[in-house]
């Protein structure tokens, strides 16, 4: 009841909804970068929501199934294949024993979440099975995952109702997910010092673009674009950041706080960027263009419930449907 890591892929780590709690004592949350597809797939495949699971980058782990495996793919579209067969993301699948997934290329987004039914065998640290590379911490001994890795399964279910004669078959649901779209902007609400940026700058910042530098992770995506400027230079105390905290650097540019971020920063704070886009943020990919644009309280508030509305539907919808299969 378990997978074996084959080949490892660039950045392969357990994730959950993040580690909560502990910023004081300077251990910033984790967690994964996409929250939504976390859901999703979790969602698809009957778990409770933030349920731990695989978060990959591209060139993506080669992974063995050493047992039956009722999964789901959520995220980026990494052209996922079972024995050189394609494979859905964002519908559940049932995944026979002795086959192994692969990824052949990125079609869209930056990180893809693999979530198996029941859960994997991990042990939580300070109350998330996140892994906190920095602390050598949570998810599979702390770190990223490693050619020869097996890590086990909480369950085991029998689905050789679905396997006895092929290597996978694909259930029939699936959750409505559009590739996440930046083009129209990204909603933020102004931070303490949006007012301290000239009025040509405050200009840029709402309607220029900006390109996510390669010098970008799971700390933060630095943005490449014309430097910002303060009306006078001014000397902060280090206050609280939290993962879409836009944060202005001495050269000028900007940075989106992501989720291994700092617990705590003095650069000058422009901006939050709602959680409900977030999801957007982290499928973005070295290279891409995005922008900003201002919005009420309210509005970010109506967002925020509307994703939560619909992750409700969605997990009631796959609870229902699963119910007919295991």
């Amino acid at each position: 009841m378990s997978i074996l890591i084959v080949k490892p892929g660039l950045s392969d780590t357990f994730q959950d909804a993040g580690r909560y709690g502990y910023q004081h004592l300077g251990i910033n949350p984790s967690g994964a970068m996409d929250r939504l597809a976390l859901q999703v797939a979790n969602a698809l495949t009957g778990n409770s929501p933030t349920q731990p699971v695989l978060e990959m980058h591209f060139p993506a782990a080669e992974i063995l199934f050493q047992a039956d495996a009722l999964i789901a793919l959520a995220g980026a579209n990494f052209k996922a294949v079972i024995n050189g067969m394609h494979l859905p993301i964002n519908q559940p699948i049932v995944v026979a024993k002795d086959s192994i997934m692969q990824f052949q290329q990125p079609a869209h987004g930056a990180r893809v979440y693999l979530c198996v039914r029941g859960g994997f065998h991990l042990n939580p640290w300070l109350g998330s099975c996140s892994t906190n590379t920095v602390c050598h911490m949570g998810g599979y001994h702390g770190r990223a995952l490693e050619k020869g890795d097996t890590i086990s399964f909480n369950q085991y279910f029998d689905y050789t109702a679905y396997t006895a004669h092929k290597a996978f078959k694909v259930l029939p649901f699936a959750a409505r997910m559009q590739p996440a779209q930046t083009h129209d902007g990204l909603n933020i609400l102004p931070g303490a010092q949006f007012d301290f940026l000239t009025s040509e700058s405050r200009e840029h910042f709402l309607h220029g673009r900006f390109i996510i530098s390669h010098q970008s992770n799971r700390m933060g995506y630095r943005l490449q674009s014309q430097p910002l400027a303060l009306r006078k230079q001014v000397e902060l105390i280090s206050s609280a950041v939290t993962m879409g905290t836009l944060q202005l650097l001495p050269d000028g540019q900007l940075i989106i706080l992501m989720a291994d971020h700092q617990t705590t920063g003095g650069y000058p704070v422009i901006g939050h960027l709602l959680s409900s886009h977030l999801p957007a943020v982290a499928q973005c990919r070295a290279g891409d263009q995005i922008q900003f644009k201002l919005c009420a309280q309210q509005q970010a508030a109506e967002q925020l419930l509307q994703q939560h509305r619909y992750l409700l539907q969605l997990q009631n919808a796959c609870t229902f449907r699963l119910r007919q299969f295991v």
